[in-house]
């Protein structure tokens, strides 16, 4: 009789593992708009399947929880607002006696529901419907849905596919001024729910697009409307001022851009490097942006109560878009020592080309975001010869991009984890010596998320360097619009949804300067929401929309294939120059990637509820 077997799975199990990452695949790829309460179903019978029995609040409750979910969601079902109340008493107990997570966690993730999305619960009980939100604002196009504007990417995807690049530059432009900065550089959140994800892997959305702006040649804006003899000021030009600009110009208003610095593009010019985002790519958006009539006012200062009430006086409208060019304290001892450089204001030279001196010098960038691995980058590439990125958590909760840590790695930048920055020493000269950090372990999560870093029992460590830079956040200065009216909350100007600023007529906001720091297209996207609503505020309903003819798409078997990635040059190439990293698809990986495209627009529910918004 043998007493031990060497463990394998059987057949079955091999199985329920493959099941398990179709599943993955499937919550990865669902799309926006779904009604919470279902969903919260479905996945409390999943959790109840995986209930051992052992435990009565687990494997009774869990079942409980789910009837009574199935009875809101019954239409014929008797049910009333107490069924809320029962659900929430059950689920607190679950999550107090269970025995183990597989029933606590659960719960939670009910209560977590009543909490977020009450108001959903509450509509299938009164109206025995899903609330209006999700019956009224479902974009049918997973894609289209996680853009914040809205940008048709199945339309363009199938005309990069046509060979007709020039009619895709001018389908993005409907709802995106600029086409070539987002291909360098959007974070591409449309990727996120790509339904493409059910199959494989989403499709390169950005690559595409990329592809279209490389070879498009030369494409015209569209034609102005007639002119209303409206004037509107845009304060600030940046992506959102430049965006609201080039929307408002087309509607046939009279529009001036008040920039601050020398040149337009804010945070795109002054905030991101030439070899991420070349200046002369990203002066062809805004060449065409201007093209359609903006006036632009640069080195204007609106920080005078003079100049603020000339343009209040003489403008039908005003839009304020002001980026986050401020730099945040680190807020330890010796922070203003020389050679403690904050990141935007390094950026902010080299956008002007004054580059500063870094040869032979040891550099330690502190942050974890997106600006940190671009100033480390940077400081690589302007001579420094050691660059270490210190950040007081772990690189999996790093806030940059997985690309742009990998990026700096390769380029010989050293991660420093789970290190606070706790003083800075000077020699007497008062010039940087060292950055004196405090080890940290990995605590319970906040509420991001995120664990939290606390202080290690470990003494201090010393990091030996001639230079810092301070990349922890960024604030935006609208302490002088307070004078004027325009409120403010928590440093940042109050806006609604609409970008109106409700105390003050006329005035609109939108941008950094009402959410924070933020993404390109999402300050495209507060440009784009500005623009209609100024119209509208106007006496006026103009329309943007082109008249381009998507092709159908073919018929085709969606067979499992490859995702065509970008190529980048070699690190030991590209990290002494400013030329850009990354590079293009071929011709042939482009109709490779853009024939994986499963056109949500006409196929499945894209086609029952119409595919493709053609205007706003």
């Amino acid at each position: 009789m043998n007493r031990l077997y060497i463990k394998s799975r059987d057949t079955a199990q091999k199985t329920v593992e493959g099941l398990y990452k179709d599943l993955e695949r499937r919550i990865i790829a669902s799309p926006p708009g779904q009604c919470p309460v279902d969903l919260t179903a479905s996945f409390l019978r999943l959790c109840h399947s995986q209930s051992c029995g052992k435990c009565v609040p687990c494997r009774v409750g869990l079942g409980q929880l789910q009837h009574i979910i199935d009875n809101i969601l019954d239409i014929d079902g008797e049910k009333d607002m107490e069924s809320i109340k029962l659900m929430e008493k059950t689920a607190e107990a679950i999550s107090a006696m269970a025995d183990c997570a597989i029933g606590t966690e659960a719960a939670n993730m009910v209560l977590r529901g009543i909490r977020g999305y009450r108001e959903d619960f509450e509509s299938h009980i009164k109206n025995r419907t899903c609330a209006e939100h999700i019956r009224s604002n479902i974009q049918a196009v997973p894609c289209v849905a996680m853009c914040p504007a809205g940008v048709d990417v199945p339309g363009y995807t199938a005309l990069v596919k046509a060979g007709r690049y020039a009619d895709a530059v001018r389908l993005i432009r409907k709802d995106n001024p600029f086409p070539t900065v987002c291909a360098l550089i959007c974070e591409h959140p449309c990727e996120m729910r790509c339904r493409r994800n059910l199959i494989d892997a989403p499709i390169n959305i950005r690559g595409l697009k990329r592809f279209a702006v490389d070879n498009c040649g030369d494409v015209p804006v569209p034609e102005k409307m007639d002119d209303t003899g409206k004037r509107i000021a845009v304060i600030g030009g940046g992506p959102s001022g430049l965006s609201a600009a080039y929307f408002l110009s087309i509607m046939g208003h009279k529009v001036t851009v008040f920039e601050k610095r020398t040149q337009l593009g804010g945070m795109l010019r002054y905030g991101i490097p030439n070899y991420r985002l070349p200046r002369e790519r990203l002066q062809w958006d805004i060449d065409a942006i201007l093209s359609t009539g903006v006036e632009v006012k640069c080195d204007y200062d609106i920080s005078s109560p003079d100049a603020m009430a000339e343009i209040r006086d003489n403008y039908d409208a005003i839009y304020i878009s002001i980026g986050s060019h401020n730099a945040k304290s680190i807020g330890i001892p010796g922070e203003y020592a020389k050679g403690v450089i904050p990141a935007v204001e390094m950026l902010r030279g080299i956008g002007d080309d004054a580059m500063p001196d870094f040869a032979g010098k040891a550099v330690v960038v502190i942050g974890g975001g997106n600006v940190a691995m671009d100033v480390a980058r940077t400081a690589k590439r302007l001579g420094a010869t050691d660059v270490s990125i210190v950040y007081r958590r772990r690189r999996d909760d790093m806030t940059a991009l997985p690309d742009e840590i990998g990026g700096a790695i390769a380029e010989g930048c050293d991660l420093v984890q789970l290190k606070a920055p706790s003083r800075i020493e000077t020699d007497k000269h008062g010039e940087v010596k060292a950055l004196w950090v405090k080890p940290q372990i990995a605590g319970q999560a906040d509420a991001s998320g995120r664990p939290k870093p606390v202080d290690s029992s470990e003494p201090e460590q010393k990091i030996p360097c001639d230079i810092i830079i301070s990349a922890i956040g960024q604030a935006t200065d609208i302490g002088f619009f307070e004078q004027f009216g325009i409120p403010v909350f928590r440093g940042n100007i109050k806006a609604a949804r609409s970008s109106v600023v409700d105390t003050v007529g006329g005035i609109y906001a939108g941008g950094d300067c009402v959410t924070g720091p933020s993404t390109v297209i999402n300050a495209v996207a507060a440009g784009k929401v500005a623009a209609a609503n100024i119209d509208t505020y106007l006496g006026f309903n103009h329309e943007i929309q082109v008249d381009i003819e998507i092709p159908n798409p073919d018929p085709s078997d969606n067979l499992p294939c490859g995702r065509v990635e970008m190529k980048e040059r070699y690190a030991k190439q590209r990290g002494n120059d400013f030329d850009e990293v990354e590079q293009g698809m071929s011709l042939e990986e482009a109709m490779l990637e853009a024939s994986r495209c499963l056109r949500c627009d006409y196929h499945g529910f894209g086609s029952f509820r119409g595919g493709r918004d053609t205007k706003w």
